[in-house]
């Protein structure tokens, strides 16, 4: 008989998956701490304040979220948002306030339960964005693998702040590589491969001990080799992580920054917050969606329960802090790549993030970019292998066209602008496929008068948008005719298509078209 209590059973759950969480939440680790410093530099705020949103996004949202896999962190997409709104607000302080403001905004929409809008995104379009992420990843690591670093880690807009775009920085990479970290990332390709292909097939200690890892502790070793003067190379100090060094507890803490509530009566605060709590929540369904196509076990995460949690993140965040938060798909694609099981690896990676900046901050700091740049390049081309796009154009183009829109849309635009393209494309096709499908006509050879006969059937639900087919069947009806128009199998049909229908007899009578009506409720008005 067993003496464990439901909290036993429940701790014990929650570590069951330790053996393969563990290994994945130090890979995600490492792809988060260069990704929070970007956005952090690219957001005009203190890079700890990027580090201490992945810590809160990792620990608290993790512990909160219904998520198994979804990590969530600083985002790229709101840096141009949090840029502008600490000019607009004058100091970070003042920002911080927001972030408090979106955290509890985005509470209220979980409590008020806004997240069904996640569902109404189409499986083209979802599918579309994560091949459109998995290749923007890979053109923007590149760069970062040549030893081109210009451009901030995490960037995901086409346009850069240094003035170039996504194709620029390739041809800018090519013509200014550096031999060092083109000699890094091809050996820590070639390990990644290997691991991916053989290694993990031979023996379970290789699933253990991930190949990303390894990555990461041979490029601590030849920027070592480098700087020794072992091997005749060297990296520049943009080509490294910079993670700033803390001398202990108290110079950790130290460097935490609270919010300036004497701004708590500034309309300005609340219209940022606003603003970030709306951009955070869709970005966070829309990841939220993505995750669980990509999990293995395709669990259902509850998105309403995900926007209290991330809610919470960010008010916990703006207290002490950190930038907003969001559930980010490279940290979420990255965590299931590498064999994450639950929620465990997200919360682990939150608190490696926590003791690295405490602890081995200038340990951190001899990992070249280029290491972690072959890593994401990895990420990327498991989000867009080349038989997707196979099985998605056998599907036809009402699924084919809106997933290759959202794809071009997010590599030229960005992610939220590159959704939006493709949900137009795709409600296009669902327009088009109303208007096909409002009725079914048939035609007989002659009634008892001598008349051609015309058999229209509504479908079951008949909307505004099947109007113009249904006009313009009836339109193509010839002279001295007769038509029937069947609505006993409708359920529903638009207002604007019922008084059609009512109309339709006196227009008739100018081509001497004889109509008859099945099963029609004439409106009152």
């Amino acid at each position: 008989m067993s003496t464990s209590t439901p909290n036993q059973s429940s701790f014990t759950s929650f570590f069951k998956d330790f053996n393969r969480d563990f290994p994945a939440s130090i890979v995600v680790f490492f792809v988060a701490l260069p990704l929070c410093l970007g956005i952090a530099l690219a957001s005009g705020a203190p890079l700890f304040s990027g580090v201490i949103a992945g810590i809160i996004g990792g620990i608290v949202v993790g512990i909160a979220s219904g998520s198994q896999l979804g990590v969530s962190g600083p985002a790229a997409g709101l840096a141009v948002i949090v840029l502008t709104a600490i000019g607009t607000l004058g100091s970070f302080e003042a920002f911080l306030l927001s972030v408090v403001v979106a955290g509890i905004l985005q509470f209220l929409l979980g409590f008020f339960k806004a997240g069904f809008i996640a569902y109404f995104v189409p499986s083209s379009v979802i599918k579309g964005m994560l091949t459109g992420i998995g290749l923007l990843i890979i053109l923007k690591q590149i760069p970062h693998a040549l030893g081109y670093d210009f451009d901030y880690q995490g960037d995901e807009s086409f346009f850069q702040a240094d003035g170039g775009n996504t194709f620029s920085s390739l041809m800018d990479a090519w013509n200014l590589l550096t031999p060092g970290a083109l000699f890094i990332a091809a050996i820590s390709m070639a390990v990644l491969i290997l691991w991916d292909a053989v290694l993990t097939k031979k023996h379970k200690v290789f699933q253990i001990l991930q190949g990303p890892i390894v990555v990461v502790l041979l490029g601590i070793l030849f920027n070592y080799l480098f700087q020794a003067g072992i091997l005749n190379y060297t990296l520049a100090d943009n080509q490294i992580v910079d993670l700033p060094v803390a001398n202990g507890i108290t110079d950790f803490v130290g460097q935490f920054t609270f919010p300036d509530f004497s701004q708590i009566t500034n309309l300005d605060i609340y219209k940022v917050g606003f603003v970030m709590a709306i951009v955070a929540s869709l970005e966070t369904l829309l990841c939220v969606e993505a995750t669980d196509k990509l999990d293995p076990l395709k669990r259902v995460t509850p998105t309403n329960q995900e926007l209290k949690a991330q809610g919470l993140g960010n008010f916990v965040s703006g207290l002490i802090g950190g930038l907003p938060v969001t559930q980010v798909i490279v940290r979420s694609s990255a965590n299931i790549t590498f064999g994450a099981q639950s929620k465990l690896s997200a919360v682990l990676h939150g608190i490696w993030l926590l003791l690295s900046a405490i602890t081995i901050a200038k340990y951190l700091n001899m990992i070249p970019l280029a290491s972690l740049a072959t890593i994401l390049i990895m990420v990327g081309y498991k989000l867009a292998k080349p038989s997707l796009f196979a099985s998605m154009y056998k599907l036809g183009w009402e699924q084919f066209a809106p997933f290759i829109a959202t794809i071009v849309a997010i590599l030229l635009t960005d992610l939220l602008t590159g959704i939006g393209l493709g949900m137009i494309v795709g409600i296009g096709f669902t327009l088009h496929h109303s208007y096909r499908n409002s009725h079914y006509m048939k035609r007989t050879e002659t009634d008892v008068d001598g008349r051609k006969v015309y058999h229209i059937e509504l479908a079951q639900e008949v909307s505004f948008f099947n109007k113009a087919s249904i006009i313009s069947a009836l339109e193509s009806i010839p002279k001295n005719a007769k038509v029937i128009i069947d609505c006993s199998n409708s359920k529903s049909i638009s207002y604007d298509v019922v008084e059609f229908i009512r109309d339709y007899p006196l227009h008739a009578k100018l081509k001497n078209i004889e109509v008859e009506t099945v099963a029609f409720i004439v409106p009152k008005a």
